[in-house]
């Protein structure tokens, strides 16, 4: 078994993957509204959760779980259902914040909390560990081993952590916090439509063996 090439094609593979990371998702609005109400620290901490419930499908994929998951679609099926509650139960947070607007006030939350959300986040999410499988399915060699499947996750996990984190203090800008608390209630009714979007589009998906 050769080593794999780290050549264009396979950093063209994971530019596309940090392309697609920073695309408008339930992640990313998650990042980025905690972000802009309570600062870069707590922006970068449910960043790094996010980025740890990437790994983890990366890591059950490279184990070869999403072939277990397929097989046994109720596996598929309870991990669906806990996501699109939980971000069900975001968006009517944020639906309740919008139609009852007060004046902003940040309730402190441990960085350890902040994790733990953007964890569940991630986690809740199945279609993870398929998009996992079909970006090594696609960028590997045939044949490839556990080095370079792990040297794939590697550089992907790396383009996730700088994306998500970038957003955690892109989005903690003095700039930026201010138009959102000048426009709180406007944010929390996109996000509360964004993550409720989310939740029916995870209920909806067709599960593609």
């Amino acid at each position: 078994m050769g080593n794999m090439m780290l050549g264009p094609e396979i950093l063209l593979v994971v530019l596309a993957w940090g392309i697609a990371g920073g695309t408008p998702g339930p992640a990313t609005l998650a990042i980025s509204g905690t972000a802009m109400g309570a600062g870069r620290t707590a922006g970068v901490a449910i960043a790094l959760g996010i980025v740890a419930g990437s790994a983890s499908w990366g890591i059950a994929a490279a184990l070869g779980m999403g072939a277990v998951m397929l097989a046994n679609a109720w596996m598929f099926e309870v991990v669906r259902y806990a996501g699109a509650g939980y971000l069900l139960f975001l968006a009517i947070k944020s639906l309740k914040s919008a139609l009852r607007p007060k004046a902003l006030t940040i309730k402190p939350q441990s960085n350890e909390r902040l994790f733990v959300k953007g964890y569940l986040i991630h986690i809740t999410n199945p279609k993870a560990i398929l998009a996992w499988g079909s970006i090594y399915a696609i960028a590997l060699p045939k044949g490839a081993g556990m080095a370079e499947i792990w040297q794939l996750f590697a550089m992907l996990i790396t383009m996730s952590t700088f994306v998500f984190v970038g957003y955690g203090i892109l989005f903690a800008l003095p700039s930026v916090s201010r138009r959102y608390i000048a426009m709180k209630r406007w944010f929390d009714g996109m996000f509360a439509a964004l993550f409720g979007a989310a939740s029916l589009k995870i209920l909806t998906a067709r599960l593609e063996m």
